[in-house]
């Protein structure tokens, strides 16, 4: 199956969800992160749900961030440069929907790529190696490029894996993947 093919797959998979199923699967995947080898990192970058596109509700990984008392970094997007901002995320965010239904600072303190140790990744579907599919602009495989070699990259999916997706070179693997169910740990990573 190619990229497209799986993209439509799984939209319509998530669509099929109701929004209790999204929830209670948003819960499970926030509890089952607490299973991971990263809790002794300080700066955690998240990603804010586009509600629209069904996305896993990181409101539940969100408050369990802020009470072991991490700091938490959100990006803006720039569509026309297809890059990212990344701010830290204080009690006193103002927060406004993008023209794409993206959760956003309006702004306050950038944050450094170098800064980052962990990075909550959205997909639509991954694999068995730690491939992963997105909605295919590469937005996150260039943010991801940028990190340094020691972040941890942790995708986040209501479904388990596929066999395998096709990649291209420039796409960047996970360390783990999180689903409801259990967590993937991948060859490439170091933090066995």
């Amino acid at each position: 199956m190619d990229k497209n093919s799986i993209r439509k797959k799984y939209k319509e998979r998530r669509n099929a969800m109701s929004l209790s199923d999204l929830e209670t699967a948003s819960i499970a995947i926030a509890n089952r992160s607490l299973e991971l080898p990263i809790w002794s990192k300080q700066y955690y970058h998240i990603f804010l749900p586009i509600s629209e596109k069904r996305e896993v509700d990181t409101e539940f990984l969100l408050h369990i961030l802020q009470g072991r008392d991490k700091s938490v970094v959100v990006s803006k997007t720039h569509f026309t440069t297809h890059t990212m901002q990344h701010f830290l995320l204080q009690e006193n965010r103002v927060l406004k929907l993008s023209d794409y239904g993206i959760p956003e600072p309006v702004a306050g303190i950038e944050v450094p790529l170098e800064t980052l140790d962990v990075v909550f990744v959205p997909l639509l579907a991954f694999d068995e190696q730690g491939g992963r599919i997105g909605y295919g602009k590469g937005f996150y495989d260039q943010f991801l490029a940028q990190c340094k070699e020691e972040t941890i990259f942790v995708g986040l999916s209501f479904f388990e894996s596929e066999q395998a997706v096709p990649t291209d070179p420039q796409d960047i693997p996970l360390h783990f993947c999180i689903t409801p169910k259990r967590i993937y740990t991948f060859k490439n990573s170091s933090y066995l």
